[in-house]
């Protein structure tokens, strides 16, 4: 019992409490259940600024089988930060450019924290599945 513990204590220790299942089970932000009606009301932004951040490329909300706009509290937010960045004259291909200079250094760091994790299973002889 006591190893197990220690497996867990370095195990989030290292990854800073990283959850192993994000994958299959995707957090609650992420989720894409949120009409835009309900993000207009809850960012304050018209359905047109909306739809116009969606043909720039900077939000990629789903679509229902009816056709309808599905976002997730995640995508609020980010709307909030262009409509931000937009507010203080940054254009949208300058944010583009910005959120997949992000996007790259968050999936290289996402690719150094599988690795570690992979070492760790290693070393402590954790199997997943």
């Amino acid at each position: 019992m006591y190893i197990i513990n220690y497996k867990k204590i370095v195990y989030n220790t290292i990854l800073g409490g990283v959850n192993t299942n994000m994958e299959n089970n995707p957090s609650y932000k992420d989720k894409k259940v949120i009409t835009i009606g309900v993000v207009r009301e809850l960012t304050g932004l018209s359905e047109r600024q909306i739809r116009y951040y969606e043909e720039r490329k900077l939000i990629f909300p789903e679509r229902s089988s009816g056709g309808n706009r599905k976002f997730s509290f995640s995508d609020i937010e980010l709307l909030m930060e262009i409509a931000n960045k937009m507010a203080d004259g940054v254009q949208t291909h300058e944010i583009r450019k910005e959120m997949m200079k992000e996007n790259k250094i968050q999936s290289q760091q996402d690719i150094r924290r599988k690795m570690i994790q992979g070492q760790i299973n290693a070393h402590f002889g954790i199997c997943k599945g």
